[in-house]
């Protein structure tokens, strides 16, 4: 793992209302710089959208706990995941996600470049990311909460110290 994110394009979709209809979306890329230069953000990366962790916990608890890591003078808090920019909306909207921005890794690069990105083939799930929480400052990492025993086809999926509270109990002593 390197020091800095990777430079990567990430294929978002955002609210265009121009558009109209049922899908009042456009494509919009966003770039590493876009997100991380000169602020301070959170990475939440999950393994997988709708999946149980994911969506029981894990996301929620970033988004419950949103005004108390922004008050750290964080910018913003991204959850990243290697799923497209529709299930990813989709996602944060069955959900009830309000605070926390939905970042899609589609093609895996971003994951890819962090060293992340492992195969979950045993569940089905192709490549995905690895579950982790990263707290970052103009594209350099300046902490990383990595689960334990990262590897391909892992028989488990260990949520142990990437979660919201650890987060913030980092932010508190920082």
């Amino acid at each position: 793992m390197t020091n800095t994110v990777p430079n990567v394009v990430f294929k978002t979709r955002v609210r265009d209302e121009s558009i109209g209809g049922d899908n009042p979306f456009r494509w919009q890329d966003v770039t590493s710089d876009d997100i991380f230069k000169n602020r301070k953000v959170v990475i939440v990366a999950l393994p997988g959208a709708f999946t149980p962790t994911c969506s029981n916990t894990h996301l929620p608890g970033y988004d419950a706990q949103y005004q108390q890591i922004i008050d750290h003078g964080v910018d913003e808090i991204y959850c990243l995941s290697v799923n497209d920019a529709f299930t990813m909306f989709q996602w944060g909207k069955h959900l009830g996600i309000q605070h926390v921005k939905m970042l899609p890794d589609g093609n895996g690069d971003f994951t890819r470049g962090m060293g992340m990105l492992v195969k979950k083939e045993n569940l089905g799930f192709g490549y995905r990311s690895w579950r982790y929480a990263m707290l970052v400052e103009d594209g350099r990492i300046v902490k990383l909460f990595s689960e334990p025993g990262q590897a391909d086809n892992h028989p488990d999926d260990p949520f142990t110290i990437s979660d919201a509270d650890t987060m913030l109990a980092y932010l508190n002593r920082a």
